[in-house]
């Protein structure tokens, strides 16, 4: 037998024999000690639920504005934004989870942009299933403090729904300048 596999079952059977020794009462493992009962905990654990997903809306990861009847023409865009990564963390009570929404975008400047400040529409909403339980337009400002060069910006919401919802749940956030629709 090599030495490498002797080391991995010495070491394997250690941590079983430790693994022993901290379940329930370790004086009885070591063959002293009477039985003691478990301390209960003061508050009861609350099991966290699941987190929902959380992803950007088909066709609203792109933001643009144009100057004055430009319109879709690419030489008139002033600014240009984008949203790339998302993430969320959540905390649930007996009622409520709340879900912490993150969304890293950039920001630059086109043909006809200058250094300054953006305000974007960006849109948080969550569906359980088909319901829409939750949806806010936000006007979300960004600065760009050199035209010749991207800044990044970091959207943060904090969204309160009911506890209740299913494990349908999903979270969407994107560029919205109208009504949130469901499919």
């Amino acid at each position: 037998m090599s030495l490498k596999v002797s080391r991995g079952i010495l070491a394997a059977s250690l941590l079983t024999v430790l693994a022993g020794c901290n379940a329930g009462n370790p004086g009885a493992a070591l063959g002293g000690g009477a039985d003691k009962p478990a301390a209960t905990p003061a508050v009861a654990p609350v099991v966290q639920g699941i987190c929902p997903t959380i992803a950007l809306r088909d066709g609203t990861a792109y933001y643009r504005t144009y100057a004055k009847g430009g319109k879709d023409d690419p030489a008139k865009v002033v600014y240009q934004a984008s949203l790339a990564d998302t993430t969320r963390s959540c905390s649930r009570d007996e009622t409520q989870l709340t879900i912490n929404v993150m969304v890293q975008g950039r920001l630059v400047a086109g043909p006809l942009g200058k250094a300054g400040t953006l305000k974007m529409p960006i849109r948080v909403a969550v569906t359980d299933g088909e319901k829409v339980v939750y949806t806010e337009l936000t006007q979300f400002e960004a600065s760009l403090a050199d035209a010749a060069q991207a800044s990044q910006f970091l959207f943060t919401k904090q969204v309160t729904v009911p506890g209740d919802v299913s494990g349908l749940t999903k979270v969407q956030v994107g560029f919205d300048e109208g009504p949130y629709k469901t499919k």
